[in-house]
């Protein structure tokens, strides 16, 4: 086992181990990140499947019902959209502020708690509106069959 002499390791209140610590609590609003990109990739990509089936429909004047449910779909998921990337926008300022907090040596934690409750918040919005959004075109299929 490597063992490093005692004046190798940095004091308690040292800046070295603040912002060790800040990079320790940002890993996981970091894999949020990821997953919300993720999420946005799926929302434009029903979005883009309602916009191409409502082009197809358009032209159609006994699917009016159709459209009328796909213009629904399209703003559900375009809220949904919004909100979600408030949230990335959200845990992103929860990343940054807590290495701001880390290198001047001050405490933000409401301000992190804060931005996190209102991400997790906005997260759930847009999680809502997918469901919705999941109903509708359910709804649309069985409407068809």
């Amino acid at each position: 086992m490597l063992t490093l002499p005692l004046a190798a390791l940095p004091e308690a209140g040292s800046p070295v181990l603040g912002l060790a610590r800040a990079i320790q609590l940002s890993v996981a609003p970091v894999f949020l990140l990821t997953a919300i990109s993720g999420l946005l990739g799926v929302i434009s990509s029903r979005l883009t499947r309602v916009i191409e089936r409502a082009l197809v429909v358009q032209g159609d004047a006994t699917a009016t019902g159709d459209l009328q449910l796909l213009r629904r779909r399209m703003a559900l998921l375009t809220r949904a959209s919004a909100l979600v990337t408030i949230t990335g926008v959200l845990v992103a300022a929860v990343v940054a502020v807590t290495f701001l907090g880390a290198i001047a040596v001050v405490d933000l934690t409401p301000i992190v708690v804060s931005c996190f409750v209102l991400a997790m918040l906005s997260l759930m919005g847009g999680l809502l509106l997918l469901l919705l959004d999941t109903r509708l075109a359910s709804r649309l299929i069985l409407h068809r069959f």
